[in-house]
């Protein structure tokens, strides 16, 4: 009887932990990634979204790549959420690295993905797979720690508290920052989906590579502000809620000029 009660226990356990190791942005980001998106839609990507999809929203559709990772099945998607570097790059360096790329990472996958979504003999079965999996990648990567560095595989070896909690770095950046705001994933997406045409054209013309500069970035300078085992918490949020709004901005707008490119 107490074996099974222990067996119960511990499975309850795994079924909460499970997804809160794998999350990226967090459920709570990438549904705000995906309200941003679909802001921006052009009335032909939103049918066509709408004929895959059905009725799962962008914003719902985003968090399937995370809560699929509990099916051995696809267990092969687990290297698509991120592509880690060995070291700093310059724009040029990550330009001429990409290029060379054959790792099955976010970049490579992000490539696969839109190419498959555009032809027309791809199955309906795997356009919805592709679908998710594209929306969920593109978000993942504005995340800085999901373009982070290699040994501490994208800060989850970088431990930290968060107010009196036990941590790393990529889980700041995935949820703690996110959720310490107190919004739910609609009315956050509204109050930082502001964006001028201008904006989103110079946004959304930026190649991939560019993305992935970006945010490795601001991973570089994250790495440089702080210690292992520094505690962060007002002041942390203070100063990097911005650049948090910022990167979950981009990655909506972005996600929507994909999408309006691939179902034109």
């Amino acid at each position: 009887m107490k074996t099974k009660f222990f067996k119960i226990i511990a499975l309850g356990f795994a079924i909460i932990y499970a997804p809160l190791q794998s999350m990226a942005w967090g459920a709570q980001g990438h549904r705000i990634c995906g309200q941003i998106a679909d802001s921006y839609l052009s009335p032909q990507a939103r049918k066509a979204i709408k004929d895959i999809l059905g009725n799962e929203s962008i914003a719902m559709a985003s968090n399937w790549a995370d809560f699929i990772k509990s099916d051995d099945n696809y267990k092969y998607l687990s290297t698509w959420h991120y592509i880690d570097f060995d070291k700093p790059h310059t724009y040029p360096e990550m330009q001429e690295f990409l290029a060379q790329d054959t790792k099955v990472d976010a970049y490579t996958k992000m490539n696969f993905l839109i190419g498959e979504l555009k032809k027309k003999s791809t199955s309906k079965e795997n356009k919805l797979l592709y679908l998710r999996v594209l929306i969920h990648i593109i978000e993942d990567v504005h995340q800085p720690m999901h373009t982070a560095h290699t040994d501490d595989q994208g800060g989850n070896g970088f431990k930290v508290k968060w107010f009196n909690n036990d941590t790393n770095l990529h889980s700041v950046w995935d949820s703690q920052l996110i959720d310490f705001q107190q919004l739910s994933y609609t009315e956050y997406a509204t109050a930082i989906n502001h964006t001028t045409i201008t904006q989103r054209r110079e946004w959304q013309k930026a190649p991939i590579a560019q993305w992935l500069y970006e945010s490795n970035q601001i991973a570089e300078k994250l790495y440089t502000e702080i210690k292992p085992n520094d505690v962060l918490n007002y002041k942390y949020n203070f100063t990097h809620i911005d650049t948090l709004n910022q990167q979950m901005l981009k990655a909506g707008v972005r996600l929507a000029g994909v999408l309006n490119g691939i179902f034109k």
